[in-house]
C-alpha cells in the first residue's frame, strides 16, 4: 500500500464517529507526523480533547499526558511532584514519571488561563525539547503538543513567543449541518478509543525516518510564488489586518508543505499543499477569514510558473500593439488644414443666410472663406479668424463647444443683420483609419513579430496543458477536501484561459497588419 493510501485509511480509522471534522483531524495528524503543535480554538464541548486523543491513537502506543488548565494550575500538576526524596537530599527535582516531560504526545485544554510560571517552562520545553528539572536538564520526548482554547492570547501578555510555537491553528465549531447534528445525538456517545490496525499505526523508528525524507522535499516554483503573493498581500493589508508571520514561522508552515507532499508520495510541494497556510498564518478569530481569502487567492491567481515569462510575453504583445498602431493607422482625426504665416488654419467655406429686406420672403445667401488656427479647437474660447492673408476678421467671432463643432457669427452683413452658422472643420482621415503608402518592409516585419510571439504563447499553452492532465490527479490529499482542491484548479484553469485570450489578441494584431 502507497504511503498516501495508509495515511488515508488512518485518518479514516481515527476519525470514526466525528462529524464535521474532515480537516482538522487529518491536518491536525499531518502536525504531530511532522513533529508540529496545533492550537485548537473554538467553545467548549466541541469535542477538542477527543480530536487530541484520537491524533494520540494514530501512533503506537505512546506516553500520553492531558490536563485542564487554570489560574490555580500549579507546576506540580503539569510537570510532575517534588520528589521529598530528594528534597531531603538538598536537591529539587520532580518526579516527571507520567507528566508532561515525559509525554509524546500532550494536550492541554485552556492553555492561555494557566499560570506563567508553567508557560515559561513549557516555552522552554517546546523550543529546545528539554525540561531543566533541578539541576537536571531532561531530554523531553514530546513529538507534538495540541493545546485548546475558546479564547486567542490577549497582546502584551507576554504569550506571543509560546503562541507562536503552534504553528497550526484550526478553528472548532459547533456542528452545522442538521443530519450530523441528530445523528450525534441520537448515537452513544463518541470515545477516544478507536480502532486502528497495525498496517496502518505509525511506529516510532517510522516516524523518525519520515522527518528526515520530509526535509528532501523541494518546494516548488508554484509555491514560492504563492508564498510571496501571501507575503506581499499580508504586509499590504497589515494596517488592517495586523498580521505578523515571523521568519520561524514561515519556515516552520513550509516544513508542514513539504510534509503534505511527502505522505502523498510526491517530491515536490504543489497547490494542494499551499491550502494548508490558511491553517499558519492567522492570529485571531477577527482575522482568520480574511488570512483564509489571502492564501485562497493567492492560490487561484499563481497558477503554473511555466518556463517562459508570461509578464515578459505580455510586455512584447504590449509593446507590439503600440507599434503597430503607431505605424500603421491614424491615432487621431487628420484634418485638412492650410499653412499661414508658419501655422496651421483649418479652412472654412460657409455658406450664410440673412435678411436682405423687411420680409423674411428677403433671405439671402453669401459664402464665406476664412482660416480658424488648430490650437482653439480645444478651447471654448471666443476668438477671431483670419483670412488667406493671416489678416484677423474683427467682423467674425468663433467659439468651439468642445466637441469640434464650431459656432461662427457674423456681424452686420450688408450693414444691417447678423448671421450664425455652425461648422465642423473637414476631416481626410478618422482615428484608426489605416495610413496610406505604409512601408511594406515594415508591415512584413511587424507581423514576423507577431507570428513570432504567437509562437512563444502557444508553446507556453503547450506546457500548461500537459501540465494540467497530470497535475490534476497530483492535487489529491487526504489533507485537504476536494472543495478546496477546487481553489486550486480554478487557478491553474484561469491561466489557461488567458493564454488563449493572449493568443486570440494576437491573432487579431495580426489581422491588424493585414486590413
Amino acid at each position: 500500500m502507497s504511503l498516501q493510501t495508509r495515511i488515508k485509511k488512518l485518518i479514516d480509522q481515527i476519525s470514526v464517529g466525528m462529524h464535521e471534522r474532515e480537516e482538522i483531524i487529518p491536518v491536525a495528524l499531518l502536525g504531530a507526523l511532522t513533529g508540529q503543535n496545533t492550537f485548537l480554538y473554538g467553545p467548549p464541548g466541541t469535542a477538542k480533547s477527543l480530536i487530541s486523543r484520537r491524533i494520540a491513537k494514530a501512533f503506537d502506543t505512546p506516553p500520553y499526558f492531558e490536563y485542564l488548565m487554570n489560574r490555580f494550575s500549579t507546576p506540580e500538576e503539569v510537570f510532575g511532584p517534588v520528589s521529598i526524596k530528594a528534597l531531603k537530599e538538598d536537591q529539587y527535582t520532580r518526579k516527571t514519571e507520567n507528566y508532561l516531560p515525559k509525554a509524546e504526545f500532550a494536550f492541554l485544554d485552556e492553555i492561555w488561563k494557566s499560570s506563567p510560571a508553567i508557560l515559561n517552562s513549557l516555552l522552554t520545553l517546546i523550543n529546545e525539547g528539554i525540561y531543566k528539572n533541578g539541576q537536571e536538564l531532561e531530554k523531553a520526548p514530546l513529538k507534538a503538543l495540541i493545546a485548546a482554547s475558546n479564547e486567542t492570547p490577549e497582546e502584551n501578555q507576554g504569550l506571543d513567543a509560546l503562541y507562536d510555537r503552534f504553528i497550526i491553528r484550526l478553528m472548532v465549531g459547533p456542528i452545522e449541518i442538521k443530519e450530523n447534528f441528530e445523528s450525534l445525538i441520537s448515537s452513544k456517545p463518541t470515545h477516544a478509543e478507536a480502532r486502528v490496525t497495525d498496517d496502518v499505526v505509525v511506529k516510532n523508528n517510522e516516524w523518525a525516518s519520515w522527518l528526515k525524507k520530509i526535509d528532501t522535499v523541494e518546494l516548488s516554483k508554484e509555491t514560492l510564488t504563492i508564498i510571496h503573493l501571501i507575503r506581499q498581500e499580508l504586509s499590504d493589508q497589515f494596517e488592517e489586518l495586523g498580521v505578523y508571520v515571523s521568519d520561524r514561522r514561515w519556515q516552520k508552515a513550509a516544513q508542514l508543505l513539504k510534509a503534505s507532499a511527502f505522505f502523498n508520495n510526491r517530491k515536490q510541494t504543489n497547490h494542494s499543499d499551499a491550502l494548508l497556510l490558511r491553517y499558519c498564518l492567522w492570529t485571531t478569530e477577527n482575522n482568520r477569514e480574511d488570512v483564509e481569502s489571502i492564501v485562497n487567492n493567492a492560490i487561484e491567481e499563481s497558477g503554473f510558473s511555466p518556463e517562459l515569462s508570461l509578464a515578459e510575453l505580455d510586455r512584447k504583445k504590449d509593446a507590439l500593439d503600440k507599434e503597430i498602431t503607431n505605424e500603421i493607422f491614424h491615432e487621431k482625426d487628420v484634418y485638412e488644414t492650410h499653412d499661414i504665416n508658419g501655422k496651421e488654419h483649418y479652412q472654412v467655406k460657409q455658406v450664410f443666410s440673412y435678411r436682405g429686406g423687411y420680409y423674411a420672403s428677403d433671405t439671402k445667401t453669401t459664402t464665406r472663406t476664412f482660416y480658424i488656427p488648430i490650437n482653439k479647437m480645444k478651447s471654448k474660447d471666443t476668438f477671431n479668424p483670419f483670412d488667406a492673408n493671416g489678416n484677423e476678421l474683427e467682423t467674425y467671432t468663433c467659439t468651439f463647444d468642445g466637441q469640434g463643432s464650431c459656432e461662427v457669427k457674423i456681424t452686420g452683413l450688408e450693414g444691417r443683420y447678423d448671421s450664425t452658422a455652425h461648422v465642423t472643420p473637414k476631416i481626410l482621415y478618422k482615428k484608426g483609419q489605416k495610413k496610406q503608402n505604409v512601408n511594406n518592409r515594415l508591415i512584413n516585419a511587424l507581423k514576423a513579430e507577431v507570428n513570432k510571439l504567437i509562437q512563444s504563447l502557444r508553446t507556453t499553452l503547450e506546457l500548461c496543458e500537459a501540465k494540467q492532465a497530470e497535475y490534476v490527479a497530483s492535487l489529491y490529499s487526504p489533507f485537504v477536501s476536494e472543495q478546496s482542491c477546487n481553489i486550486a484548479l480554478n487557478g491553474i484553469n484561469q491561466q489557461i484561459s488567458n493564454l488563449k485570450l493572449r493568443i486570440k489578441d494576437c491573432d487579431r494584431l495580426k489581422g491588424l497588419c493585414s486590413a
